[in-house]
């Protein structure tokens, strides 16, 4: 069963990249007493993704953690150098890049998807979710192929 609004984020350890190397960053570090909105990408360089996803959250951070958010977190069943360097191309420096490279982190949340038929295996479904002290209080998973509750300006508009 996928978590839903009020539920508790699992434990569970993902990595990002720190002074050019892989680190570990667990969910707690990431969520416990701040209060934080974490999207999720399918893949990193894919094109929703690339052209939409991630620059909305880009170009509205600051009105986003004008809202009172202490930080933005993006995530994707790739690894950290991938998601780092995609956050790098894409001038995301006020979003912390995490790579969920097993897909550990998504299977225990119940929003992976079977991407096979693309060539991706297992990955994420694209959602985003307002997260205060590790706990939901705003989710809003995409349907198959759609891209219009998890976007930035949507999130904005929920904080």
């Amino acid at each position: 069963m996928a978590i839903q609004e009020g539920g508790k984020l699992p434990e569970a350890t993902l990595h990002t990249i720190r002074d050019g190397a892989p680190a570990a960053v667990t969910t707690g570090e990431l969520f416990s007493g701040k209060k934080v909105v974490l999207f999720a990408v399918p893949g990193a360089y894919t094109p929703t993704c690339s052209e939409q996803h991630l620059p909305g959250f880009v170009a509205n951070a600051a009105a986003i953690r004008g809202r009172g958010v202490d930080d933005i977190v993006c995530v994707a069943v790739n690894d950290a150098f991938v998601m780092g360097a995609w956050g790098q191309e894409r001038g995301a420096g006020d979003i912390t890049m995490v790579g969920d490279g097993n897909g550990d982190f998504t299977r225990a949340l119940g929003l992976e998807m079977d991407g096979r038929g693309f060539g991706l295996g297992t990955r994420s479904q694209r959602y985003a979710m307002v997260v205060e002290d590790g706990t939901v209080t705003k989710l809003a998973v995409e349907g198959p192929g759609q891209f219009e509750v998890s976007k930035a300006e949507a999130i904005l508009e929920a904080l």
